[in-house]
């Protein structure tokens, strides 16, 4: 569809002008003008020569020289870019992208850099479509290639995209400026006029004036700095490799950096304001490792000589992978031994794996356009995975894969979900792409394929792949060709490593002795929304499957359901184990039903062997009391990712209404014998978001029995807990987890430990730091009374450890006054002592709140507009407002508030997903109550 697009767009701008070296007619040059036009003095009667959201493309950037001076003072920044482009159909119009900066001057150049035409060139602007378009009163001939030249400038203001200032306070008190960018996906027009899309990969050049107190770092090395007027300086950078626009960037701040070098001699810096430079350290430890490891398993060299990591603050991105400079926020990149918890350690992990993925996958190679953005970010996101298991193994990452994999699930079994391959026109809809479906799901399919295919052809394939696309762009189809090893007759003729296009289906993949269409299968995961579930029934020596599509929203019972089914079908990789073999079985399901041959004597069978498919399963006909018999009797005859697996699918075919709550209960009940961490907290986790549930709707005995239930069946795990950071990392964490909860729900000894920890903390003048993995469960029973709140707050203020601060903010919105999370709200749209970054989770934490979730709903509404101003919409802050206030609502009239909430912003609602899939999920939970708070009740009445 897209090359099609292309196609169409670029005949119909050549029906626009004449070949002739002559001025053209008005009416040959200016088709029909869109609404909301803007003119610059000096454009008489034209009108803007496009319509389209996409550029046409008959004219192509090669190489931007861009020069910026920002002013940290008076808070502006001007510049001019010298664009050279190659133009391949007669025309008199270039356009390009501009949003929000006033252009000055714009003229065209031939290629011997002589001005076509004496004047300052008419330019013409779209604010809607976020284009300008610049006249030249000779044409522009096909094959030739000109210098575009514009001088524009704009303010330097906080913001999320574009380039924008933010702010850091030294422990002194005094408040600092840096300016730095954030381009993806749409914001490199924001900060000079180009042709910010993609596929339009160039090279560029920059150059950056600056006071000498300050530094400037961009993609590429400074090749040579000079000084200028006014004492200014200028830094030189070398010309970057061909890239796509939003991997542009470039800071201006005060920083200090630490370095090191890779084995293959890459220059590895990170930056951070001044008095943070000691919590710097085991980022460039990481950073180094992971350079390694990505050029050994792709087997191609980071083409840049440097890669510098800075940590921005108040950024409200979480990272950016800009080829050779990337971002972060403070809590992604430094780690402060004294503060930060074994869980920060492998976040700060993750998010630098994650970024340096990006390096091959999204820069060397970027998809077409941003309907594929999982190419990018759900290899991004699985590559976190793979790269932490090798470079850091103790930190066991893969436990973090089945919690991605079942948060993918939560979002795509609702009848909102999309296929990873999306529609996304506009920068709204470009926005929401960024979502658990590109990275969560991506990743998830991702880990499906790798093990179907084998590590070995998965990893060869991928190489192919990156090698093939390099410094250009692929669709989804590029991917599968190079993994089934296939090409196109002249690769294959010039010797490569390849099966051509016609021997590559005879050539298809043996699975369990079935040939396989790798196309077909993964459009069928790609090209399609939701998860396929499969019912499993025993009969004799056979296993009978069938697949649906997963959903929650809408029960079997509901006339709704079949049609919602129609369709769907997937070729699922399915795997299983039984009690007689050690094997992992495999079956390549393509149809709607199916059957596979176990034996007589089997007397179980685990379907989805370590959940590496991305499906869920129901045991039909007794199986799900199979399943909970053999947990009691021998649970470790399954893997630890097995037992976590039943739980998750257990519960969630509650929800979806194949399963009693009880039965899902009564299978967790071997919780007593587990000992590992993932199961435990997979169970845990459910009773918990129960608990949160109910407490919200005023069920005060059914909240009080659930919680003396939930610490009764967890005692001995409980009371096993040290306050400490002692053990594994799965140990830590699994303490984190349970003694914060155990204080939620008032357990007295957790308390009295809390308290204790928290006044001695006080009374020692806050030294020596708390235990990192207890910190948090210590400020949030210090925060209960005024003076823990206020103390906390005061140190919140004073912090230098981003970490610290996030655990303290935690704290202070845990507090049972209304006033004081009034308050902290108040505090975080001022962006003053809380900074905006942190709004989001503010809003979010206290409707974690049962005192504050109707609070942050209602704060919404009433500032809607101005959240929508500070964070763009279809960003995932907007998304993680909308769905964090209204995720724990449960009852129709909530419902129906939201909804009328929806309706009152009807004009930005209907441009959103996420509205869509917060009434979904509301909806969901509303049911979910109707259908088991009574079946809860008389559980836990036996139980008790």
């Amino acid at each position: 569809m897209v090359l099609v697009g292309l196609l169409v767009l670029s005949l119909f701008h050549a029906s626009l002008v004449r070949s002739q070296p002559a001025k053209i007619s008005q009416q040959a040059s200016s088709p029909p003008q869109p609404a909301g036009e803007q003119s610059s003095p000096g454009t008489g009667n034209l009108s803007f020569p496009w319509s389209r959201l996409r550029l046409p493309r008959y004219i192509i950037p090669l190489h931007y020289r861009l020069l910026l001076h920002p002013n940290l003072t008076s808070l502006s920044f001007t510049g001019s870019v010298q664009i050279q482009i190659d133009v391949q159909n007669n025309t008199n119009w270039v356009v390009l992208h501009s949003k929000g900066l006033q252009i000055s001057r714009a003229t065209i150049l031939n290629q011997n850099l002589g001005h076509l035409s004496d004047q300052v060139l008419p330019v013409l602007h779209n604010p809607s479509h976020e284009q300008i378009g610049i006249f030249s009163p000779w044409v522009l001939s096909s094959g030739q290639k000109y210098f575009l030249y514009i001088e524009f400038g704009e303010k330097i203001e906080e913001g999320s995209a574009g380039f924008f200032k933010s702010t850091y306070k030294t422990s002194e008190g005094e408040i600092r400026t840096v300016a730095s960018t954030h381009f993806e996906p749409t914001g490199a027009r924001m900060a000079f006029p180009c042709f910010d899309e993609p596929n339009f990969k160039a090279n560029f050049s920059l150059r950056i004036r600056r006071s000498p107190e300050y530094i400037s770092l961009s993609n590429m090395p400074v090749f040579k700095t000079v000084e200028i007027n006014g004492g200014l300086l200028e830094d030189h950078y070398s010309a970057s490799v061909k890239m796509s626009t939003y991997l542009v960037a470039f800071a201006i701040c005060d920083f200090k950096s630490v370095t090191a070098t890779t084995s293959t001699g890459v220059q590895v810096s990170i930056y951070a304001a001044p008095e943070k430079w000691n919590q710097t350290h085991y980022a460039l430890e990481v950073a180094v490792k992971m350079l390694d490891f990505y050029e050994e398993y792709f087997n191609i060299h980071y083409p840049l000589p440097k890669q510098d990591l800075i940590a921005i603050p108040d950024f409200k991105s979480i990272a950016m992978e800009n080829w050779g400079l990337t971002t972060y926020k403070e809590t992604c990149l430094l780690f402060d031994p004294l503060t930060s918890s074994v869980s920060d350690k492998l976040w700060v992990t993750m998010v630098i794996a994650h970024e340096l993925a990006h390096q091959w996958f999204g820069n060397l190679v970027t998809m077409e356009w941003w309907n594929d953005i999982w190419l990018n970010e759900g290899f991004a996101r699985y590559m976190e995975y793979i790269s932490v298991e090798a470079t850091y193994p103790e930190l066991k990452v893969e436990e973090n894969l089945l919690h991605a994999c079942f948060s993918a699930v939560g979002h795509d079994s609702l009848n909102s979900s999309r296929p990873i391959s999306s529609t996304a026109e506009n920068p709204t809809q470009i926005e929401e792409m960024f979502d658990t479906v590109s990275y969560e799901k991506g990743a998830c399919v991702l880990h499906m394929l790798r093990h179907f295919l084998t590590d070995d052809v998965f990893q060869s394939g991928i190489v192919r792949y990156l090698r093939k696309y390099s410094y250009r762009n692929a669709h989804n189809q590029d991917l599968w060709d190079s993994l089934a090893n296939t090409c196109s007759e002249e690769d294959f003729i010039s010797g490569k490593h390849c099966y051509s296009s016609s021997q590559g289906s005879k050539n298809a993949y043996l699975f369990a002795g079935e040939h396989l269409d790798l196309t077909a299968m993964m459009n069928t995961w790609i090209l399609q929304k939701g998860i396929p579930l499969v019912t499993v029934t025993r009969k004799g020596s056979r296993l009978l499957l069938r697949q649906d599509r997963f959903l929650r929203t809408v029960l079997p019972s509901d006339p709704l359901w079949s049609t919602l089914q129609q369709g769907y079908l997937w070729h699922i990789p399915l795997t299983y184990k039984t009690d007689t073999s050690s094997t992992t079985h495999r079956h390549l399901m393509t149809t709607q039903t199916d059957s596979v041959h176990i034996g007589e004597d089997v007397s179980w069978v685990k379907v989805n062997s370590d959940m590496t498919g991305y499906y869920v399963v129901h045991y039909e006909d007794g199986g799900w009391d199979e399943m909970a018999k053999l947990l009691r009797e021998n649970h470790t005859a399954l893997s630890y990712k097995d037992r976590t697996q039943l739980i998750h699918n257990a519960f969630q075919l509650v929800t979806a209404g194949h399963l009693p709550l009880d039965k899902a209960l009564d299978l967790i009940g071997y919780l007593k014998l587990e000992t590992h961490t993932d199961p435990l907290l997979e169970g845990l986790g459910y009773l918990e978001a129960f608990y949160r549930l109910i407490e919200k709707r005023n069920e005060i005995d059914l909240a009080h029995n659930l919680g003396m239930y939930i610490l009764r069946f967890f005692r001995g795990v409980i009371d096993q807990q040290t306050w400490s950071d002692t053990g594994s990392v799965s140990e830590r964490r699994l303490r984190s987890e349970v003694l914060s909860l155990a204080c939620h729900l008032n357990d007295p000894p957790c308390l009295e430990q809390a308290r204790q920890s928290f006044k001695d903390w006080l009374q020692s003048n806050r030294t020596p730091n708390l235990p990192t993995d207890v910190a948090e469960t210590v400020y949030s029973v210090g925060a209960q009374d005024d003076h823990g709140w206020a103390s906390l707050l005061h140190t919140y203020n004073t912090s230098l450890s981003a970490t610290q601060k996030e655990k303290i903010l935690f704290a202070l919105t845990c507090s049972r006054d209304p006033n004081k999370l009034l308050r902290l709200l108040e505090l975080g749209l001022e962006g003053k002592v809380i900074q905006s970054q942190d709004l989001t989770s503010v809003i979010m934490m206290v409707a974690r709140n049962p005192r504050g979730h109707h609070l942050a709903w209602d704060f919404v509404k009433k500032n809607w507009s101005t959240l929508v101003q500070k964070f763009q919409l279809g960003s995932y802050h907007i998304t993680n407002i909308i769905i964090g206030t209204t995720g724990q609502f449960s009852t129709p009239e909530e419902l129906a508030d939201v909804k009328l909430f929806f309706e009152s912003i009807k004009e930005q609602a209907s441009q959103l997903r996420t509205t869509q899939l917060a009434l979904d999920n509301v909806q969901k939970n509303v049911r979910w109550v109707q259908r088991n708070l009574e079946t809860m009740r008389n559980w836990l009445n036996e139980k008790n």
